[in-house]
């Protein structure tokens, strides 16, 4: 088969946790057209990465964006993104039986056993449909128009280009029991400002409340440089490249800055670090391996880090995490019980 579309996640973090598979399709057949079906708020990630020939945005209503494909490689998990490949006339439709949807596939690969990382669950499914494994680390090089156009953005926003710049990414997606609490980020905004480094704020449209938030609470102690729902997806990856790490919640951002090869703090507290651990370049090589083995664990300290990949996951543990909840029905401790002074110590560990 030579012309291939792969339909990809709908959220950012998942999308960079797909680059592998992506990545194995490629390999194996090099001589195919693959194009790479995704939501508009995704779709420009895939224009930053070699594997795909062609990026086309999917919506609901639009199943023509598949049509004229010989296979569908279906990475949602969902009815819907069966039944667009259907109603497109792909006449192979490839994914995992989930969602009552096998009946529309093709080919149905079984769900694998929960406990997979979601780059390996990723690697599963095109393993299991006769594509060799590769590398396990998303890996993406940032042009260098795409770090010029990121030192542009910052510039604009205030930076003077000579300064260091650590990015925060107080934002998520998921719901409020992702969200460390403003005041932490702006404690370590402010701590990074005695260290002479200056703070970009960055995130989607939807996280500008919480940045407000943010700066409200390190007025008069840091100064932000606020590009917060100003930035593409390959404007953040320029802005992330510029800069000397980034600490983030759960979110996409951090999966891009650790594909990106940035140094990242992860705050994890409702979700399973296990399953969806930023995993960073040069780590992780065997496809199905767990990104915490190896590391070493300071439960005392909330922290579990690995000094060789420059990933650092912070956790509280609590015993109600993980919950997998939006709004957290208790006391947040799992997030609240994170120390804002330990996430600045193992940051500068890093700078």
């Amino acid at each position: 088969m030579k012309r291939l579309v792969v339909v990809a996640p709908n959220w950012l973090g998942d999308a960079v946790m797909a680059l592998p598979a992506i990545a194995d399709l490629r390999r194996a057949r090099p001589d195919a057209s693959i194009a790479v079906a995704a939501r508009a708020s995704v779709a420009p990630l895939f224009t930053l990465t070699p594997e795909a020939d062609e990026v086309v945005t999917l919506t609901d209503d639009r199943p023509s964006a598949l049509a004229g494909r010989e296979a569908a490689l279906l990475l949602p998990n969902s009815f819907q993104s069966a039944l667009t490949a259907k109603r497109a006339g792909v006449p192979e439709r490839w994914g995992y039986s989930t969602d009552w949807r096998g009946f529309l596939l093709t080919r149905a690969v079984p769900r694998p056993p929960s406990g997979l990382h979601q780059i390996a669950y990723y690697q599963r499914l095109v393993a299991a449909l006769g594509f060799p494994n590769g590398p396990s680390a998303p890996r993406i090089d940032a042009a260098p128009a795409v770090r010029e156009a990121g030192a542009d953005a910052l510039r604009k926003a205030g930076w003077d280009g000579r300064t260091p710049v650590v990015a925060l990414a107080p934002g998520a997606a998921f719901g409020s029991s992702k969200r460390w609490a403003p005041q932490a980020f702006a404690d370590l905004a402010a701590g990074f400002a005695n260290d002479g480094v200056a703070t970009v704020l960055v995130g989607a449209s939807a996280d500008r409340a919480t940045a407000a938030e943010v700066v409200r609470a390190g007025s008069g102690r840091a100064r932000f440089i606020d590009l917060v729902g100003q930035t593409d997806v390959p404007t953040l990856a320029g802005v992330l490249v510029n800069c000397r790490a980034l600490v983030a919640n759960d979110s996409g951002a951090l999966h891009l800055a650790a594909a990106l090869g940035v140094s990242v703090t992860a705050v994890y507290g409702p979700t399973d670090e296990r399953l969806t651990a930023p995993v960073a370049r040069g780590q992780w090589p065997v496809a199905g391996e767990s990104p915490i083995t190896g590391h070493r664990s300071l439960t005392t300290d909330h922290l579990t880090t690995d000094h060789r990949s420059l990933v650092t996951v912070m956790t509280n543990p609590v015993w109600c995490r993980p919950c997998w909840l939006r709004e957290c029905p208790l006391d947040h401790e799992c997030m609240e019980g994170i120390d804002a002074a330990r996430v600045l110590d193992e940051t500068r560990r890093m700078l």
